[in-house]
């Protein structure tokens, strides 16, 4: 384990145990590594979250890495999914975020999928442009992202 994870264990545990609502977790793009394919999460606009309760932050280098994660794994319980606004690098809330496939977007893991947290920034968004909205079920199923509700 790092040093900067073993610095960072006992601020995510307070965060993570703390009642109310799970928050997104601070994105350190030099130590973080994807939860799924173990790339390094250089990127914060194409970067994803998983959180839960007690447990530390998974983060995902593309949106389509969160996709897969959660395809093969089960979500732990209580975990909320954030994705970063791909304009201004701010968390949102999975299932509240507009997703646009930009074909022309050289993405981590080739998803080419960009998250927004409205129109407004999509709108204002050069890269998303030419692409195409996708709809939350396409991405995460039926069920939608993780949002903090028991699994």
């Amino acid at each position: 384990m790092s040093a900067w994870r073993l610095a960072a264990f006992p601020l995510a545990m307070t965060v993570a145990c703390s009642s109310g609502p799970v928050q997104p977790a601070e994105l350190d793009t030099r130590n973080e590594a994807c939860a799924s394919c173990r790339m390094a999460v250089s990127d914060a606009r194409f970067a994803a979250q998983l959180v839960a309760p007690g447990e530390l932050p998974r983060f995902f280098d593309d949106l389509g890495c969160l996709k897969t994660y959660l395809e093969t794994h089960q979500a732990p319980s209580g975990a909320t999914a954030f994705v970063a606004d791909h304009r201004t690098k701010g968390w949102v809330r999975a299932e509240r975020a507009l997703y646009t496939r930009a074909p022309g977007l050289t993405t981590p893991m080739a998803s080419r999928l960009l998250a927004h947290a409205d129109e407004a920034s999509r709108a204002q968004d050069g890269d998303a442009r030419e692409g195409s909205a996708v709809a939350l079920v396409e991405l995460f199923g039926p069920g939608g992202p993780p949002s903090g509700d028991s699994q």
